[in-house]
């Protein structure tokens, strides 16, 4: 047996919720450099104007990681930290840790098993849940990933993670801070069915058929598939959404405006820019969130049980 043992008690919502924001802060302090190279590759070919003065060209996730370092510093790959660990703990405490929660109110009483359509159901509602409520924080992390400082004289148009919130909202309305929502529920919905659906449907078909136990290596797989078919689906709408969200007022009229923009000047290979550095964000998120996540549930639960034992 890898790892800690499962408690013999299912793990209380509560004790899901508090994991889901603690594992996905985890996994994102790991992963953020290469969600930072792919907003760069996403947002690139957007504004050549801005490009042109700068004479910056981004290639591949290794050359855009290095080219932001060259040019930026190491500390660029982490812009918008702060924004992305505040979005997590609302954002992957609702989505995943009320993942089971909603399943199993969306499934038929008496009914051992919930089918895919219940699970693809409970992912749909959780995604869209925590993207309305965590969507500023998004907006915010997306502005700082796709700014671009070379040196101490640049531009800064946000002093810091609180200025932003405030620059947003005074410069374009409260409304600022939920643009872009609709592509963002959409793609969020998307993603945490990839996630959330994926792995909970491969963990339980190699338990059903005695390929793992319930550890480390049955974690592991699970999380990897669930990151794979995730960057599959999601790729366009994360796209759209990230190109919607860093862009000025006025330059797209929606979601549906940025799209077709983006197929008449880019083609329809624009919808997978950044695939590669999504993918490897993506998986390895997945699998350090997912394992992360197992191992927290069961060390709250071991916490949490002595003290509800009578004495």
């Amino acid at each position: 047996m890898v790892g800690l043992k499962p408690s013999e008690v299912p793990p209380t919502t509560a004790v899901k919720f508090l994991a889901a924001g603690m594992a996905a802060c985890f996994a994102d302090l790991f992963t953020f450099p290469l969600d930072t190279a792919k907003v760069r590759l996403q947002v690139q070919g957007e504004n050549q104007v801005a490009q042109a003065a700068h004479s910056i060209q981004y290639r591949g996730v290794l050359g855009t990681i290095l080219t932001m370092v060259r040019t930026e510093g190491p500390r660029s790959l982490y812009n918008g930290l702060v924004a992305g660990l505040q979005r997590q703990m609302g954002f992957a405490s609702i989505r995943i840790g009320l993942y089971d929660s909603v399943k199993q109110f969306y499934t038929p009483k008496g009914s051992d098993h919930s089918s895919v359509t219940t699970r693809i159901l409970a992912g749909c509602t959780t995604g869209a849940m925590a993207v309305t409520c965590a969507q500023p924080t998004d907006v915010v992390k997306v502005r700082f990933q796709a700014s671009v400082h070379l040196g101490p004289r640049s531009n800064r148009k946000y002093s810091g993670t609180m200025d932003a919130y405030r620059t947003i909202a005074r410069e374009e309305g409260v409304r600022g801070l939920w643009k872009g929502t609709l592509p963002n529920i959409t793609r969020n919905a998307i993603v945490n069915c990839g996630e959330m659906v994926t792995y909970d449907i491969i963990k339980e078909k190699l338990l059903d058929y005695h390929l793992f136990t319930d550890n480390f290596p049955c974690h592991f797989v699970s999380a990897f598939g669930a990151g794979f078919c995730a960057t599959v689906v999601a790729s366009p709408v994360d796209v759209v959404k990230t190109r919607y969200m860093n862009s000025p007022p006025g330059q797209y009229h929606s979601p549906l405006d940025c799209m077709l923009k983006m197929v008449a000047h880019e083609g329809p290979t624009a919808f997978y820019k950044g695939f590669t550095p999504s993918f490897l964000r993506l998986g390895s998120w997945n699998v350090v969130m997912f394992v992360t996540y197992e191992q927290l549930k069961r060390a709250l639960m071991k916490v949490q049980m002595p003290r509800e034992s009578p004495f």
